[in-house]
């Protein structure tokens, strides 16, 4: 038994997931109608990944109820002591995700961040990257992918246009 880890995620065109200012607001003004494939992803997955801003950003955003609160969700951080609806650690996002892995059949989805794609990119943990990119240009912001110690080949495995925004899906070559 050994689930796969994936990366499922918006950027703009120029490689960023966030403003500089954390701020997800000029993806929300892209049209997005139709079929994103989210629904269909989700179903798939049997955990999901967060580092701490992430989770806070997604709480601010969703007053109404954690969207996650199915599945079993784990926050990384070493400032927030709980969350109603996750396990929060200190622990290593690699030591984290390594053992989930081992414990489930499901896929696990690293929801965000960067630093958090980083440190599991650095240690070869992830296997899939389900990425749509946004019709939009921010300059400067939080990068999907912050440089550092990696260097992966992938293989491309779909892509697929919805409104103006193009998914690329790519699968780890072992």
């Amino acid at each position: 038994m050994s689930a796969e880890v994936h990366v499922f995620i918006a950027m703009s065109l120029d490689g960023y997931i966030a403003s500089k200012n954390e701020s997800l607001e000029w993806l929300f003004r892209q049209e997005q109608g139709g079929d994103t494939g989210y629904v269909a992803f989700y179903d798939t997955i049997g955990t999901v990944v967060m580092g701490r801003r992430t989770y806070e950003w997604i709480k601010q955003e969703a007053p109404d109820g954690f969207p996650y609160a199915d599945k079993p969700c784990w926050v990384f951080s070493r400032t927030l002591d709980s969350a109603p609806e996750a396990e929060v650690t200190a622990r290593s996002p690699v030591d984290v995700v390594t053992e989930l892995t081992q414990q489930t059949e499901r896929p696990i989805w690293i929801v965000g961040g960067g630093q958090v794609i980083r440190e599991l990119l650095e240690a070869d943990r992830i296997d899939r990257f389900q990425i749509a990119v946004a019709p939009v240009l921010l300059g400067r912001g939080i990068p999907l992918f912050p440089e550092g110690s990696y260097e992966h080949d992938l293989k491309l495995e779909s892509t697929r246009q919805f409104d103006d925004f193009v998914e690329l899906t790519y699968r780890r070559k072992r």
